[in-house]
């Protein structure tokens, strides 16, 4: 049996005390089902006029739904808390790119945990807490995993030319081709995995995150036609992505069925942040979209449904929760061993799932939308209640009567403003000496040798070049350059090979200063790949890193060029560019560090 007990306003730490059952009993499954950028609104159980949900109406009709359930307005920073319990500034993962996505590596994960307590674990789909070691799923307790790159198909870090159909994906660590959309091949590996623990007798911990609806919007075809007739390409490929959604978790839940596992299975359906295309058709009743500080950014559907231990009924949770409580809630159900010495931000909500809580007390949470290099106090802020959100310091909405949240009444209720501005100083004050720590990706460790690095990981005060279209028309722009934050785990010799085309798939061979054609496209809006991709000026190839600074000449059609240099270990800085005879500089987009 598990017991909490507070030790801070926002901080939880689990003690475990062992209960040895007189007959042993299974532990429970568990099924996470993770969407991207599709909100509150996005469903019909929710009133959707036109979107059709039905295998996932039938969901929320069965189980208990957190209605007042609240998780950061974008990306990355939904997954780390969601998977350490911990609030999103304190794993370092404040934004989707610029290095700043990437999950810290003293954060335990809702993967390792699980694995620890004798679970299979498997990732399917959308990870974007880092592509490198040791951020990727495979270093953070997962053992079967497969994923694409970045924070979306297509994008920089992903298989190069992906494009949501037969792509190639990274399976334990190693690309493989793949056929059929995105989403169902993701569905379709969780699967077999669960297959396989149910064979060998264990229990199981699936997550499936996938990267759809998030744009660029494509569809299969025969899932986007209902809506063609009555939106834009984007919107009807949108909405058709999340009927392709419905339609896997309708055949996921079958196939538990069918497996015989149904009963025992934790299922929830979650989404990372508020809708990116869906708002100009319905807003849920709420302000904002996907980035808001505003309830529409960040309140999302939450359902959990678990026959065997009673979650189930449709019954609704008005209290206030959020992505910080979703771990120390599963340990809780699953009783499993928590991470020794962690104190979570978040806190068990069984007793709300349970609808047993007494005195449940009247929470405060803090959500909010930084996606710049280091936080700002009060950007895109929102301090939460059952009651009252807090925006950006100087805003005070009743919810229970103004959910839209039109009328600011922070001159009338003095005494609220002062709890709530209490609160967010003291919980500002404990993070702050943490934003310095910037997370660093490894080089020298066997786990990944050679590192790959992405211009999607660039430090840089300029535009991020986060896809595979920006990487296609030289987006960087000249000038605009960044460095990557590295540690070298061993000291010694060290091969840099820098890149203007990526060292995977068919541009392999393609030399830097050479144009490639556009890629095929697929159905929906414009794919990443379906533009030309520009040469770069690249006479001279330069590399920056600690207090050494090489400079090369770069031969004709050269499609790289190789710098060899001994690197002490430690934490460093790495700069990589292409110098054009007139003077102009590009970032190299990637770098494989080598150790020899």
């Amino acid at each position: 049996m598990i017991r909490s007990q507070i030790l801070l306003p926002f901080a939880v730490l689990f003690f475990v005390t062992t209960v040895f059952p007189l007959e042993a009993k299974s532990p429970p499954n568990v099924v996470i089902v993770i969407t991207d950028d599709q909100g509150y609104g996005d469903l019909g159980c929710h009133g959707h006029p036109t979107l059709k949900t039905p295998a996932i109406d039938a969901l929320a009709e069965e189980s208990v739904r957190l209605d007042d359930y609240h998780v950061a307005p974008t990306c990355s920073p939904t997954r780390c808390a969601f998977l350490t319990g911990h609030w999103t500034n304190r794993t370092g993962v404040w934004h989707t790119i610029m290095g700043r996505s990437m999950l810290r590596k003293n954060e335990v994960t809702v993967g390792q945990i699980f694995k620890d307590a004798g679970y299979g674990t498997g990732m399917f789909g959308k990870w974007h807490l880092g592509d490198n070691y040791p951020f990727r799923p495979e270093d953070r307790g997962f053992t079967e995993v497969l994923r694409h790159g970045g924070g979306g198909v297509g994008q920089t870090p992903d298989y190069w030319d992906n494009a949501y159909f037969d792509g190639s994906y990274f399976h334990n660590k190693v690309p493989e081709k793949v056929e059929g959309f995105c989403t169902d091949v993701f569905f379709r590996y969780a699967k077999d995995f669960i297959s396989d623990q149910i064979e060998e007798e264990k229990p199981f911990f699936a997550y499936i995150s996938t990267n759809a609806p998030h744009g660029p919007n494509h569809s299969p075809p025969e899932f986007a036609a209902p809506y063609e007739k009555l939106y834009d390409t984007s919107v009807a490929h949108f909405f058709g992505m999340i009927a392709n959604i419905d339609h896997n978790v309708s055949e996921m839940r079958k196939f538990l069925e069918d497996k015989g596992v149904a009963d025992n299975t934790i299922f929830i359906f979650t989404t990372d942040n508020g809708t990116a295309t869906g708002r100009a058709v319905f807003d849920g009743g709420m302000r904002g979209a996907k980035g808001s500080e505003y309830d529409g950014g960040h309140r999302v559907p939450f359902f959990i449904h678990w026959p065997a231990g009673n979650l189930k009924g449709g019954r609704l949770v008005n209290e206030i929760t959020a992505h910080v409580d979703v771990v120390p809630t599963l340990i809780d159900l699953c009783e499993v061993a928590p991470p020794k010495g962690v104190k979570f931000d978040g806190r068990s909500i069984r007793p709300l799932l349970e609808n047993t809580a007494k005195d449940w007390p009247d929470r405060i949470l803090v959500t909010d939308s930084q996606r710049v290099k280091d936080p700002i106090k009060w950007r895109k802020s929102s301090v939460m209640t059952d009651r009252w959100r807090l925006v950006n310091e100087k805003e005070l909405y009743d919810i229970e009567s103004d959910p839209m949240q039109t009328k600011n009444v922070y001159g009338d209720h003095p005494e609220v403003v002062q709890r709530l501005t209490g609160f967010y100083e003291d919980w500002w004050a404990e993070l702050e000496p943490t934003f310095g720590d910037p997370a660093r990706i490894v080089l020298g460790n066997p786990a990944e040798n050679p590192t790959r690095l992405t211009s999607h990981d660039w430090i840089t005060v300029g535009s991020t070049p986060w896809n595979q279209a920006h990487i296609r028309s030289a987006d960087a722009k000249p000038n605009n350059i960044g460095f990557w934050y590295l540690e070298v785990e061993q000291s010694g010799e060290y091969e840099i090979e820098i890149r203007r085309w990526p060292k995977e798939g068919q541009v392999a061979e393609t030399p830097i200063e050479e144009d490639i054609p556009a890629g095929a496209d697929v159905p929906g809006v414009q794919a990443f790949r379906a533009r030309p991709g520009l040469s770069v000026q690249a006479k001279k190839a330069r590399i920056k890193i600690g207090d050494q600074e090489l400079i090369r000449d770069v031969p004709e059609n050269a499609t790289h060029v190789t710098f060899t240099l001994t690197l002490e270990a430690g934490p460093a800085q790495l700069e990589a560019h292409f110098l054009g005879a007139d003077g102009g500089v590009t970032g190299a987009y990637y770098a494989y560090v080598k150790k020899l």
